[in-house]
């Protein structure tokens, strides 16, 4: 009975996923009817709106938020931390020091990071080496760490080294910078052409694959790794895989959009207050769904429609779903977990 109610559930979700899409490719500063939605998607006529702007965008929705709820999931499994979010391994302030480096550093280091040099692609590229390399910091110390929770705050410190960095740049630079950092830590979906899309897309399957297979893993660390040891689980490979799964699609998602709050902590919970179980065979597309629908409505709000001005992406997933989160949480007088 269960099983059938679960598949009920899967199918409202993906039928509201549909519905959301279209609805995000169709508001904005100009609003685009569902049939020539329709027509652009089926290759009838090539609305630029459509097919270079609304269409990326709203595919980005549905990878950020889908990806930001995996990480989570893995993340306040990993750690049995029901605080703990995609970045807590610090791989959203390494990214912040890579683009703080490229946009900041010329304050600093004169024509060492000369502004001239600043372009999408170098903010890019800057923001994902720094979050690989606070990977590989991380990973490092988790073959050498026995405690799960040393990780965690091994990761909270890596986070605390780079936001005084962060700091010291900005002391150093210019209104204009500081300015230009700042937009970029209010995060975006809109500037991701399809080449960029498409790398994205690869990067975040490898993770969405890595996170699959260690399904088994995670069921059995919700019973404490001393009884996941005991099942004979390989407690090191199994965190390994797991941090690398967050670690790519979070560090992907940071580098291409910026750093998105909220998401990766609140929606594991809304899930969980929904489909009311553990078993992460359930509950990984579960977050999947859940995710990629709160992402595009959050961007759907975020355009304002009829207007021409577009809020930062990141003020609307906080005021839209906190209090939805609060509210959960109160009804429910008990966080499942």
């Amino acid at each position: 009975m269960l099983k059938t109610n679960y598949t009920y559930t899967f199918i409202i979700l993906s039928v509201i996923l549909a519905v959301c899409f279209f609805i995000n490719i169709s508001l904005g500063s100009v609003y685009i009817p569902l049939k020539n939605i329709l027509e652009s998607l089926l290759g009838n006529s090539d609305n630029i709106i459509i097919t270079q702007y609304r269409l990326p965008k709203a595919i980005t929705a549905i990878l950020v938020g889908s990806g930001l709820g995996i990480s989570g999931l893995l993340m306040q499994t990993l750690f049995r931390n029901p605080l703990a979010g995609p970045f807590v391994l610090g791989i959203t302030s390494g990214s912040s020091l890579g683009v703080a480096l490229v946009i900041l550093g010329s304050g600093l280091f004169g024509g060492l990071f000369a502004t001239a040099l600043i372009s999408k692609w170098s903010i890019v590229i800057a923001a994902s080496l720094g979050s690989f390399l606070v990977l590989l910091a991380v990973l490092a110390v988790s073959n050498k760490v026995r405690d799960t929770m040393a990780i965690l705050i091994i990761g909270l410190m890596f986070g605390s080294i780079t936001a005084a960095v962060v700091s010291v740049l900005s002391y150093f630079s210019s209104a204009e910078q500081l300015q230009q950092y700042i937009f970029w830590g209010f995060g975006s979906l809109s500037n991701l052409s399809w080449h960029e899309l498409t790398i994205f897309l690869l990067i975040y399957l490898v993770g969405l694959t890595l996170s699959i297979a260690s399904i088994k893993s995670l069921n059995s660390l919700l019973l404490g790794e001393n009884y996941a040891k005991s099942l004979g689980l390989n407690l090191k490979q199994s965190r390994f895989i797991i941090i690398l799964s967050t670690s790519l699609i979070a560090g992907t998602i940071t580098a291409f959009s910026g750093p998105i709050a909220f998401i990766g902590l609140a929606i594991p919970h809304l899930t969980k207050q929904i489909f009311k179980t553990s078993n992460h065979k359930i509950l990984l597309p579960a977050v999947l769904l859940f995710g990629a629908i709160i992402m595009l409505i959050c961007d759907s709000i975020s355009q304002i429609p009829g207007s021409d001005y577009t809020l930062p992406i990141n003020a609307i997933t906080a005021l839209v779903g906190a209090p939805v989160v609060i509210w959960l949480l109160v009804r429910q007088r008990k966080m499942v977990f």
